[in-house]
């Protein structure tokens, strides 16, 4: 008779807990699902009276974090858990601080979920988590169990890791850096960036040396214009950080817009290392891109200069390979500073830049004021004609040269460069003319020789001034320092150039009836020349230092 008064009792009771739910807490096998075994086990949709708050918006490995969760109306039950984002997998433990809850093991580590001990009504419980080490992202999730059958499974916001570091590339996070592989966390010279997937949206880090700036950007191709960029940067006046979201196009600076659809920044500026971490849940393109989503990347830092971002130190480091975010593949550094095919670029604008700054200007100051410096003919021709031509001739194979290079390095036509290129065109079109129409000249004694005279001498100034306008738009588009110094050294030659036929041609009105020298006397236009050339070089060194330095 006992045995059986007992068995019916424990099967009234095996019934009475799997309708009434798990009122002690031991709630073991929901842990993966996070929802109740019994009721309608379906959680609700409607906006949840309850929330959970977090002491803090960031961690580093060894810290305790604070976790609360609040409700404005009762909650009977709950189990909370930190979960890693992306990966979606429990993480960390719990110390339990008051009565109304209790550790469990929802992993193969004691203590790592928090769950009732009562069904006893409540509004607030705490629990004090320890974040471990090697963890990324992480949000804590909770079920919160108003009666039998009601529920809601609600997330706190997403708590970043800091410092940031590379620990869990290519098995968590997509990252991309120069030096590859260096981790930031104990580099201070490491650029780096990188994006994990989840649900919804990406997490973002970026973080490098520099008082100004660090931005990503994605791109269809490898060369700078129409890409997305993410901007982490620091005010030069308020020291207020702050990230933005921008669209560049060509070479002018990019159109930046709020940072919408934005959660968890985390901003950090340490002994001058600019560091910035935030959930995107935007599209990573603001424009219409490839289907396939994937990206080259760039990775750049600049300057700011009275709020306003200025123009990378050096050219960004870029991705050797489109790439999907979605992939935790790491990818290498391709074209920079150091690639080949820059190089290309490099020796177009030294080569412009010989072309126009010294043996095209030498060769028009020898035409136009040292005609009769020296009597000695060359070749049966005068010394300044066969110097004169010489030069010039240089001067357009020099052009020719560097005009192919940059259409190699472009692969074809920029469209997003500006009036550089349509002006280097029109430059490279009037001088190949400008030799071949010399050769077709009227005879010295004709009559239509001024025609020739005066077109050849105009020809040569449109020439000069619109080279002189596309080096200028040239430099402006790869200027590496926010003072612009190259510009600044760009228009010095200008100056010093104009002060030289200024001398020069104010020296011929005053001797163009005193050409005749005694012989053996330096002319007064060959030690003006010499000077100039001085001058010319200086310059010219100055700004071959500057394409160096790009």
């Amino acid at each position: 008779m006992d045995l059986l008064v007992y068995s019916v009792l424990l099967f009234y009771g095996a019934i009475f807990e799997s309708t009434s739910g798990y009122p002690n807490g031991n709630i073991i096998d929901a842990c993966n699902t996070m929802i109740p075994r019994h009721g309608n086990a379906v959680p609700k949709t409607s906006q949840a009276p309850y929330n959970i708050s977090i002491s803090r918006s960031s961690y580093s490995a060894g810290d305790e974090v604070t976790v609360t969760l609040r409700g404005t109306s009762a909650f009977k039950g709950f189990l909370l858990q930190a979960r890693t984002f992306g990966q979606d997998t429990i993480a960390g433990t719990f110390k339990i601080t008051n009565a109304d809850s209790q550790g469990l093991q929802c992993s193969s580590t004691m203590t790592s979920a928090v769950s009732h001990t009562s069904s006893r009504s409540k509004t607030t419980v705490s629990a004090v988590w320890v974040a471990p080490a090697g963890l990324g992202p992480v949000k804590f999730r909770a079920t919160f169990l108003a009666n039998y059958d009601e529920f809601w499974i609600v997330e706190s916001q997403i708590m970043q890791v800091i410092p940031i570091s590379n620990d869990l590339c290519g098995t968590q996070k997509f990252c991309f850096s120069s030096p590859a592989k260096c981790n930031p966390a104990n580099n201070t010279g490491c650029f780096f960036m990188s994006s994990t997937p989840a649900v919804g949206g990406f997490i973002f880090e970026m973080s490098g040396v520099s008082p100004g700036y660090v931005a990503i950007g994605f791109s269809d191709d490898q060369k700078m214009g129409n890409d997305d960029i993410y901007i982490c940067g620091r005010n030069d006046t308020t020291k207020q950080l702050a990230i933005q979201h921008a669209f560049s196009s060509g070479y002018s600076l990019p159109t930046v817009t709020p940072l919408a659809n934005a959660e968890s920044s985390v901003m950090n500026y340490t002994n001058g290392v600019l560091s910035c971490s935030f959930f995107s849940k935007s599209e990573i393109s603001l424009q219409a891109r490839d289907a396939s989503n994937q990206y080259y990347i760039f990775l750049a830092h600049g300057p700011i200069e009275n709020g306003q971002i200025k123009q990378h130190s050096q050219l960004p480091f870029i991705s050797d390979q489109k790439t999907a975010m979605t992939s935790l593949n790491s990818v290498s550094v391709g074209s920079s500073s150091t690639e080949p095919s820059f190089t290309l670029l490099k020796v177009h604008g030294a080569l412009m830049l010989i072309a126009w700054m010294t043996t095209g200007s030498i060769g028009m100051i020898i035409a136009r004021y040292l005609k009769n410096a020296v009597k000695k003919p060359l070749l049966g021709k005068d010394f300044w004609f066969q110097a004169h031509r010489f030069l010039m001739v240089l001067t357009v194979a020099i052009m020719i040269v560097g005009f192919v290079l940059v259409f190699v390095y472009v692969r074809g036509w920029s469209d997003d460069a500006g009036a550089h290129p349509v002006l280097g065109c029109i430059v490279m079109i009037l001088s190949f003319f400008q030799p071949i129409a010399a050769l077709f000249r009227p005879a010295p004694k004709s009559k239509r020789r001024f025609i020739f005279n005066w077109s050849h001498a105009l020809n040569a100034l449109v020439i000069k001034v619109l080279a002189v306008a596309a080096i200028f738009l040239g430099l402006l588009q790869h200027s590496t320092s926010g003072s612009g110094w190259m510009i600044k050294v760009m228009g010095g030659f200008v100056a010093w150039e104009a002060l030289a036929y200024i001398i020069l041609e104010v020296n011929s009105r005053l001797e163009r009836r005193e050409y005749e020298k005694p012989d053996g006397m330096v002319k007064k236009e060959m030690i003006v020349l010499l000077i100039f050339i001085c001058g010319n070089l200086a310059f010219l060194i100055a700004l071959f230092v500057g394409i160096g330095q790009l």
